[in-house]
């Protein structure tokens, strides 16, 4: 179909299919350069940016399986390279560069990604000199970590054998290059922490390209040396390599056979280092001798006759025998007429004599005051039996008894004194000397109407 001769009316949609087919099938690969901008890493795990020049700019993205590979992280501004395929993004209409593969401009991939690295973990302290462990003087157990057939083990083994053959070497065989090296190397190291009697350990690799040594690069390694509780040698490399595991360990070596030196002292030395400190010590004890020999003389030519030091020693002691004889006397007459005058208030102040006295008191004062509260029981039974006589003369009961009655309105609860306060009908209660009755008003005969 010629959609330029024919009069053909197209959807959006198909109109978009056919350009993103023209251009997958004429920019399958390619390699674009520009700058990082707008980048995002959404929680998909894609990665989208905009990659830009003085007089462009291009929309990118990244999927999440190919962002899995990335040995650095992206950041705007960073100069790549890019190589991918176009296409269209229906939805929005607009093309876009779906990429397989960057690499920094200028940097390898791999040397941004062990800067950035380097640059997290020594923020981070991993690298402070304050974590670093020093290594034992003389260590029983010795831990190497590497590959089983390489050249650095058989290094290690022969120094370590030729410098210490007694020492105790304990391999764990990992893999040093390649996918899932790392993880190995950093497994190694957690299970040798946990293996007992382990007092230092040995981690590395001969020398290599960049991407050879790069498990030792990684933040997992890392990880794993900077919790070891063993102090830690890296050897990875020979003398101008540099790597991540240098800096995180207690010590780094140029090489493996660097490494096994600095493990332990050799024989040798053992014996060189023994035998100039016996003779640092002999000299130090012959120089001291000679000292005290001089000082010894200066006493002895200082020192007077024995015999008559001693007889004015004895003369002294005399002197004070008698001056302590004499102040002992002194003190026991002194204390023994304190004695006779203590002795004397004692019995003045005899506490038996006073206990007596106050006995007497006691019981005198006891018999006071049953007295006193005789009387006074007496006093108000007179009172109690003057005042109920009293009571029962004024008692309202005496007056009933006699024939009369309390009338009281029901109604307000009130005694009626006066009959003018009474109406003809009203309801009377009169309480007699025995019971009560209830009682209407049928007649009323206030003062001023009484009849004679």
């Amino acid at each position: 179909m010629d959609l330029f001769r024919e009069k053909t009316i197209l959807t959006v949609t198909r109109l978009t299919a056919l350009l993103r087919g023209v251009l997958e099938e004429n920019f399958e690969q390619l390699w674009v350069q520009g700058e990082v901008s707008n980048l995002s890493y959404p929680s998909s795990g894609h990665c989208y940016f905009t990659l830009k020049d003085a007089g462009a700019q291009l929309r990118c993205v990244m999927f999440k399986s190919a962002v899995k590979n990335l040995k650095f992280r992206l950041t705007d501004g960073m100069a790549l390279i890019v190589r991918g395929r176009i296409s269209v993004y229906d939805q929005r209409g607009e093309y876009q560069l779906i990429c397989e593969y960057i690499e920094p401009s200028g940097v390898g991939a791999l040397q941004t990604a062990f800067l950035q690295l380097k640059e997290k973990l020594a923020g981070e302290g991993l690298f402070a000199e304050s974590h670093k462990q020093p290594l034992p003087l003389f260590p029983q157990r010795v831990g190497v970590i590497t590959s089983a057939t390489g050249a650095a083990i058989h290094d290690i083994l022969n120094v370590l054998k030729r410098r210490f053959a007694a020492l105790d070497v304990v391999i764990y065989p990992v893999r040093v290059q390649g996918e899932g090296a790392a993880l190995e190397i950093a497994r190694a190291l957690d299970d040798m922490n946990r293996l007992p009697g382990i007092d230092v350990l040995i981690v590395g690799r001969g020398g290599g390209s960049l991407e050879d040594l790069w498990p030792f690069n990684e933040e997992v390694v890392a990880r794993a040396l900077h919790r070891s509780k063993i102090p830690v040698i890296s050897a990875v490399g020979h003398e101008t390599d540099w790597s991540i595991c240098d800096f995180v360990a207690d010590l780094s070596a140029p090489t493996p056979s660097a490494a096994a030196e600095l493990v332990i002292a050799s024989t040798d030395e053992l014996r060189n280092q023994v035998a100039a400190l016996n003779n640092r010590l002999r000299l130090t004890v012959e120089n001291r001798l000679a000292a005290l020999d001089g000082r010894l003389e200066t006493l002895r030519r200082l020192l007077h006759d024995p015999r008559t030091m001693l007889g004015h020693m004895a003369q002294r002691m005399d002197d004070l025998t008698i001056r302590l004889e004499q102040s002992v006397w002194s003190t026991l007459g002194g204390h023994r007429q304190q004695h006779e005058r203590l002795q004397g208030v004692l019995r003045h102040n005899d506490p038996q004599l006073r206990i007596d006295g106050l006995r007497q008191r006691i019981n005198l004062l006891a018999l006071q005051a049953e007295r006193v509260m005789l009387q006074s029981l007496d006093g108000l039974k007179q009172e109690f039996g003057d005042n109920s006589a009293r009571l029962d003369v004024l008692s309202p009961l005496k007056t009933l008894a006699r024939g009369y009655a309390i009338a009281i309105r029901p109604d307000t609860g009130r005694v009626v004194t006066d009959a003018a306060t009474l109406d003809v009908g009203d309801p009377l209660l009169l309480t007699l000397r025995r019971g009560w009755l209830q009682c209407r008003v049928e007649e009323a005969n206030p003062p001023g109407n009484a009849q004679t």
